[in-house]
């Protein structure tokens, strides 16, 4: 069987540009997704990257050559792409494609793919059968008619769309930090500025591929602390950060502290239960208790989905769900085509902390005391079905769930433990009923026994 490039992930394509991801694989890459797919008009976007560009370019003509037309967005972030992908269908949009690496390294690059709606290409779905086309020498002849390119400037319909989730009666002034890591939500912010009643304290605003600040990661310890400074320093009600394509959206309180962002996912299924009582809510496996008592509170349904964009989008379409959230601050709107967005997020939480006339710390701080986490501990194994087999024989009295790895609850603590994706890891969970001792105590337990 031929192999497959190593950039052909189980939900997207991530590699070492050029030696695993480049211009010639990319205008392969245009032409078999045009093949696999069959696509009218396809949208394309690309990241601050100082590879986007080429590569970018090279996928357009990929797309071009194989008859496809091109609505070209630029330099844009992921869910522009999804935007487009579910609300231009009358204008023959059927597919979407945006070359990211989000929070890699500065010398990564690599594509997010959407067809028809915006339902999301997966391994299983498409990318396979599209690395083995290219690999194969299976991709058709260049189509006798080439497609056309157009570009798109006009964002209006898109920040439309985003004020559509704020109650702007309400608004009142909020001071933001808004830290965009030189990636690309900063433009974002400047589109919306004219239309709320915020000020701002931009940090790393302007889009930079040379990464000057470092790749924006803000789950990186030393992110978290320069977003947290600027917070006390201008005494903002607030603290927004995005990765570099702004699919994911972190918070801090007006005290500078980082807010986990599975204490964000209750919070929002709150303020958008308000709105409409009985709705379904996803949310992932790794955390729980929080976000389903705050769901059952609301008059919600709790509905726990595996990890991962391509099975929430694929489950919230099922449930035909209204929300749903995974603690890696991944939040998707049944809205917003069920697609996650790092924008709305923070547009809820400004509108609700308006609406109320209360603090973000008043809002989680307690959630937060009531539900302790250990946050997510990564630990190097050898053999990842050994540890978790250990794992399963020592708390094998607790309740089990196997929806995403192992998940073990008992009356006062429950952990989950699931394998990487990608990598030799274990990737662990706990959280307790407010027992901060004995978080750590079985936190500690279970990494003995997953290190031994």
């Amino acid at each position: 069987m031929v192999e497959i490039p190593a950039c052909f992930k189980a939900y997207d394509i991530r590699g070492r540009v050029p030696d695993e991801l480049n211009a010639e694989l990319a205008r392969g890459i245009g032409r078999a997704y045009a093949a696999l797919f069959v696509p009218r008009k396809v949208v394309v976007g690309r990241d601050i990257r100082l590879s986007s560009e080429e590569i970018s370019r090279a996928l357009i003509d990929g797309l071009l050559d194989s008859g496809v037309d091109v609505l070209d967005f630029g330099l844009c972030g992921t869910e522009e792409i999804y935007h487009g992908a579910f609300s231009m269908e009358d204008q023959g949009v059927d597919g979407g494609i945006v070359v990211t690496a989000s929070h890699n390294p500065a010398d990564y690059n690599g594509m997010k793919f959407v067809t028809k709606g915006a339902r999301p290409v997966t391994g299983e779905s498409g990318l396979v059968e599209m690395a083995r086309m290219i690999m194969e020498d299976r991709l058709p002849d260049p189509a006798v008619e080439r497609g056309r390119l157009s570009y798109a400037s006009d964002k209006a319909s898109y920040v439309e769309h985003l004020l559509g989730y704020t109650d702007r009666d309400s608004l009142r002034p909020l001071n933001l930090v808004v830290n965009s890591g030189n990636g690309c939500a900063g433009a974002v912010v400047d589109l919306l500025e004219p239309h709320l009643p915020f000020t701002y304290v931009r940090a790393y605003h302007e889009p930079d591929g040379n990464f000057p600040n470092g790749v924006p990661n803000p789950l990186l310890p030393e992110k978290r602390e320069e977003t947290a400074r600027l917070v006390r320093e201008h005494g903002a009600d607030m603290g927004i950060a995005w990765d570099g394509d702004f699919d994911r959206c972190f918070f801090w309180d007006e005290q500078g502290n980082f807010i986990e962002g599975y204490y964000i996912v209750g919070l929002l299924a709150t303020e958008l239960l308000a709105r409409e009582p009985g709705a379904k809510i996803l949310h992932d496996p790794r955390l729980v208790w929080n976000t389903r008592e705050l769901v059952e509170a609301a008059g919600g349904v709790p509905v726990m989905s595996q990890t991962g964009h391509a099975f929430i989008k694929e489950r919230m379409r099922a449930e035909d769900a209204l929300y749903g959230g995974e603690m890696s601050a991944h939040h998707y709107f049944r809205d917003f085509g069920y697609c996650d967005t790092g924008m709305v997020p923070w547009l809820l939480v400004a509108s609700l902390l308006c609406r109320r006339g209360v603090t973000l710390s008043s809002l989680v701080g307690e959630r937060m005391a009531a539900f302790p986490v250990s946050g997510e501990i990564n630990s190097v194994v050898s053999d990842p079905d050994a540890a978790i087999a250990r794992v399963e024989a020592v708390f094998n009295r607790g309740e089990k769930d196997y929806t995403d790895g192992l998940s073990v609850a008992f009356l006062d603590f429950r952990f989950n433990i699931r394998k990487s994706n990608t990598e030799p890891l274990l990737r662990l969970n706990v959280e307790t009923r407010g027992d901060r001792i004995l978080l750590k105590k079985k936190t500690d337990e279970l990494l003995a026994l997953i290190r031994s």
